[in-house]
């Protein structure tokens, strides 16, 4: 596969899987020739545990913000903070730890948000003018029409859609080149592509992190008990490939794709890398780097 567009993927696990980026930027640096040509990583993303303006999924992260926000600088690598929580209030832009992490994060450049609620929206623009923001997808815009209503705010510089939008291709291809630059894809989803609840979901977690007491969502998929798998994903109607990205994706203007995964372990992850930026041929050795550390615990 070759093109010469190349994909930017954002990637998950900004505080939860700081350990195994300590180690994968390194060798993302320095030997590029076991990595796909016609990738790069375009930010990564996520949230520390206990998190008021959180959302999406519970933050677990409990790497030290400085360390992080280091890290990234040093690789040249945007950072985004998800502040995806849809139900916020006034009274909760205050938060201590949310503003100090804006300030931390807001000073290096080229570091984005990821927000669900316009109440967010207008404070960030208004108190850290630094950041470009990103379209949650716990916004679950499934309807193509409300999707791209959503392109056209000028205050978004991406916007990532409901995953069952990835393959309405007639829509995607005849949206102005303009639009296209601001779509990132959500390619690995797990989630029942018939689920009806995906809104349902994402508020209970919004309300979990903001401390309400409220009963854990019950998920209605019939996998649901399996918990994660790629392999479930890889068959999931939403789900983009590495060969969908190159022949269809890229060809036609769209080079941005998110991969999920904060709350999933760091083994997990580390197979997400390993097929979406590694070349086959590379993947053991890459395999052996991360997992021959004994400092790093995958499991």
């Amino acid at each position: 596969m070759s093109t010469t567009r190349k994909a930017r993927y954002h990637l998950p696990g900004l505080f939860e899987f700081y350990e195994l980026y300590r180690l994968f930027l390194p060798l993302y640096r320095t030997h590029r020739a076991y990595f796909y040509d016609w990738c790069e990583i375009g930010s990564i993303y996520g949230a520390p545990a206990d998190c008021l303006w959180g959302g999406g999924r519970a933050g677990f992260g409990e790497a030290d913000p400085k360390d992080v926000c280091d890290l990234l600088t040093e690789y040249g690598i945007s950072a985004r903070l998800t502040f995806s929580n849809g139900l916020l209030r006034e009274v909760h832009l205050s938060d201590t730890k949310c503003n100090a992490l804006c300030r931390l994060f807001e000073h290096p450049g080229d570091n984005g948000v990821i927000v669900a609620s316009d109440l967010l929206v207008s404070y960030l623009r208004e108190y850290y003018p630094g950041f470009y923001l990103v379209s949650s997808t716990t916004k679950v815009l499934r309807e193509f029409a409300d999707f791209r209503a959503e392109l056209t705010r000028p205050e978004f510089s991406y916007v990532v859609p409901d995953f069952r939008l990835n393959h309405t291709m007639d829509e995607l291809l005849v949206l102005p080149e303009q639009y296209k630059r601001k779509v990132e894809l959500l390619c690995n989803e797990c989630c029942w592509y018939e689920c009806p609840d995906r809104k349902a979901c994402y508020d209970a977690v919004s309300l979990k992190n903001l401390g309400e007491d409220t009963k854990d969502h019950v998920c209605v998929s019939p996998t649901s008990a399996r918990g994660y798998r790629f392999s479930d994903a890889m068959q999931n109607p939403g789900f983009i490939g590495i060969r969908d990205i190159c022949e269809t994706y890229l060809p036609h203007g769209y080079s941005e794709f998110k991969i999920e995964g904060r709350s999933l372990g760091s083994a997990l992850i580390l197979e997400f890398l390993l097929y979406y930026l590694i070349k086959p041929e590379w993947q053991l050795r890459i395999r052996e780097e991360i997992y021959l550390d004994s400092s790093l615990d995958l499991f």
